[in-house]
């Protein structure tokens, strides 16, 4: 009976032993949850990367292939034009706020 016992002690304490290892220890189930969650963020990160890359070569090939993109480039960035053209910006008059808030030329700023 007392061997019993002793074996059932053990038993209860080797138990206990692996249970705090499966949830508190090394590789436990806090540590596969943390895991999950980093794989599915680089998961998420991965397939924003995989589409920038899918835009980035579609433009590749645009330009590569046309002189329209080129064109079309250097019209909206650089603000380039062809010979002939004339180019013409409009500038949007200035709304009562916006001069009201505009310091005189006697003042300082």
């Amino acid at each position: 009976m007392r061997v019993l016992r002793i074996v059932l002690v053990l038993l209860v304490v080797l138990l206990a032993w692996l249970q705090y290892r499966l949830w508190f220890g090394h590789g436990g189930a806090a540590q596969v949850q943390a895991l999950s969650e980093q794989v599915a963020q680089q998961k998420r990160d991965n397939a924003g990367l995989r589409q920038r890359n899918a835009e980035v070569a579609a433009e590749v090939e645009d330009l590569k292939s046309g002189e329209a993109a080129v064109e079309e480039r250097a019209r909206s960035e650089l603000g380039m034009i062809k010979p002939g053209e004339t180019f013409y910006r409009v500038v949007e008059p200035a709304t009562a706020a916006t001069v009201m808030d505009a310091p005189e030329s006697g003042e300082a700023p």
